[in-house]
């Protein structure tokens, strides 16, 4: 692969900024295989700083985490096309995040994030390089004119806790709507109608003509997607494109891990332990109308796949149910095929995966359907029912509800997990199968503990 030769460098008194502004597309032929796995890496460090974000992290934990995230995903193994693959993934993530509005919300919130974090990070030379890069016509506030406002700014700098502006510290003049931010956080001294803002508070103005560049920049993009992109590449990228957005990241769960299997005598127990949610609203439906529909069928079937019920116990399990209403018969000649196809025993004899999060989570269920994400699908009372059954009350319910409220479905599920086994899940709930994992890792160190 060539260096993109479509992005300048920034340069000033000899330093190079390596933070790229993404003005133009690279003009590379880029491998489809690199295609995705760039964009996928660079998905895992948008997806990190989001779940970090939400769960409430600390600024000085969340620049810290930020830099880590990129560190660990976005190497190369040639040191030279480090550049490329940041340039290359943020495009390609930009043509699957353009789509929709709220796909651009995201995209656009989580971008400017990790360019704050990345920012932050440059030599002050560099910072002031993409300053310049920005064309923002702000000249750096003269000795005299500190001299003049020294007094007020010294008072901002006590009141946040920072040591006093020296004549050596820079200084910028903006408009104050410009850092509206800083504004806001009460960090700036105003006088009419200018905010006066020191070289650290630059990363606060710098973000906000970022943010203010991607977000037009995604609307045309939306627009060539739509128009002409799309259609043309319907064979080979718009399918990559369309599963990006929804991608799951982590295991695929297809064998059970830790655990090798559970037994029919043992299910009741489990489902009541460590189900998640979803799987447990399916399970007691199940035992409740001894029935379900297809998409009931392959979440909670996979799902028990996934946590080590053989292929026979599950025929047992899934006939003693089934064969209550509609007879031992019908259940052999209809439903058994699905589940031996789903252990990869027929038809084109994959061994299918457990459903994640994401793919719960999008999933829409219709009348009479007991899939899907409860999170998102239950009202507000049935969901509240639900949690108490599985034993959150109090606050814990009202957090619940908050992230629920806010859409984050699945840090609704973190809470639970962590409201229901009294223990801390840092890394998050993001597939039922890991939620059955790390739930039955507690029970087994409870259970050695006590005994």
């Amino acid at each position: 692969m060539e260096p993109v030769r479509s992005q300048r460098k920034l340069i000033v008194n000899d330093v190079v900024s390596t933070l790229p502004l993404y003005r133009s597309a690279p003009a590379l032929e880029v491998r489809l295989e690199e295609f995705e796995l760039f964009a996928l890496d660079r998905l895992r460090v948008l997806k990190g700083i989001s779940d970090a974000l939400s769960r409430g992290r600390k600024p000085e934990e969340m620049e810290k985490l930020a830099i880590d995230l990129w560190k660990t995903n976005m190497r190369h193994p040639q040191a030279s096309e480090v550049i490329n693959k940041d340039i290359i993934s943020h495009f390609v993530l930009r043509l699957v995040y353009c789509r929709t509005e709220d796909l651009r919300k995201w995209f656009l919130s989580m971008e400017t994030a990790l360019f704050r974090y990345r920012f932050k990070r440059e030599k002050q030379e560099a910072q002031r390089a993409l300053m310049a890069e920005f064309d923002l016509p702000y000249k750096a506030v003269s000795s005299s004119e500190f001299e003049s406002v020294k007094e007020k700014l010294v008072l901002v700098s006590r009141s946040l806790g920072q040591s006093s502006p020296t004549a050596d510290d820079i200084f910028f003049k903006v408009p104050f709507e410009e850092v509206p931010e800083l504004v806001a956080g009460r960090r700036v001294f105003i006088s009419k109608g200018h905010a006066y803002i020191a070289m650290s508070q630059v990363v606060s103005l710098v973000a906000t003509q970022f943010r203010s560049h991607l977000s037009r920049a995604l609307i045309l993009t939306n627009r060539k997607w739509t128009t002409t992109i799309a259609e043309q590449e319907k064979d080979r990228l718009t399918p990559i494109v369309e599963a990006l957005s929804s991608s799951y990241l982590g295991p695929d769960y297809s064998q059970p891990k830790e655990f090798a299997q559970i037994s029919l005598k043992d299910i009741e127990d489990v489902a009541k332990s460590s189900f998640p949610l979803c799987m447990r609203h399916l399970f007691e439906k199940l035992r409740e109308d001894h029935h379900l529909k297809h998409g009931g069928r392959m979440q909670l079937g996979l799902f028990l796949k996934g946590v080590g019920l053989k292929l026979d116990d599950a025929l047992a399990f899934w006939k003693a149910e089934f064969s209550r209403k509609v007879g031992a018969e019908r259940f052999d000649k209809e439903y058994s095929y699905g589940i031996r196809h789903n252990y990869g025993r027929e038809g084109k004899r994959t061994d299918y995966t457990p459903y994640s999060c994401q793919k719960i989570i999008s999933s829409t269920p219709g009348v009479g359907d007991h899939h899907g994400c409860p999170y998102r699908n239950f009202s507000e009372e049935n969901l509240r029912a639900a949690l108490n059954k599985m034993g959150v009350t109090g606050r814990a319910v009202g957090d619940v509800m908050d992230k629920v409220r806010n859409r984050h479905y699945q840090l609704a599920c973190t809470l639970t997990f962590e409201a229901v086994h009294g223990s801390s899940c840092d890394a998050g709930i993001n597939h039922p199968n890991q939620y059955f994992s790390d739930s039955q890792k507690i029970m087994q160190s409870k259970n050695q503990s006590a005994a």
